[in-house]
């Protein structure tokens, strides 16, 4: 009976430690939400610190990753697998209701690492285009190029230019 609580405990331990790195993750798509939402807007004050609160969340994630691998490990001694199984070994190897936790905490990583990944690059493509504008326009100002054909939405797109004449005030 001992040897069955001491997989219980093993077990648990590791789905808290999952829990927290879900958590994490569904933090850091909120921050790179808001980060994302500070770009569109044209909020280039407060990108830096939007940056700074996903990079600390990240830092949180590898903490959290380094403990599941502590945690996994030892509950892999338990069920008789390999060093270092992946989520979906030890889902296959535990018995329930554990492989059923953990299959779902595999699907939910799955889904929150897509929307990262598709949310990251979202981002990066919004600050290329804001980059990309900043040039065109101090090439412009200081006469090293043709004024630009067009100007810019809020999300970083270019839009149609007003017709008629740009004035720029000298003290630009």
């Amino acid at each position: 009976m001992a040897l069955a609580e001491d997989n219980d405990q093993a077990l648990n331990e590791v789905s808290t430690v999952l829990w927290r790195e879900r958590q994490l993750l569904e933090l850091l798509v909120f921050k790179l939400e808001e980060e994302q939402l500070l770009l569109a807007a044209g909020k280039a004050r407060w990108v830096n610190h939007a940056s700074r609160e996903v990079e600390i969340v990240l830092e949180q994630l590898r903490s959290a990753e380094l403990l599941r691998s502590v945690r996994v490990e030892a509950a892999a001694g338990h069920l008789g697998l390999e060093s270092y199984p992946g989520l979906r070994s030890l889902a296959q190897a535990s018995p329930e209701p554990w492989s059923s936790i953990f299959s779902r905490h595999r699907q939910a990583f799955l889904e929150l690492t897509g929307e990262v990944r598709d949310l990251s690059e979202q981002n990066r493509h919004l600050l290329a285009k804001g980059r990309d504008a900043a040039r065109e326009a101090l090439n412009w100002l200081t006469g090293n190029s043709t004024p630009p054909p067009t100007a810019y939405t809020a999300t970083g797109g270019p839009s149609q230019a007003p017709s008629g004449h740009l004035l720029v005030n000298e003290a630009v």
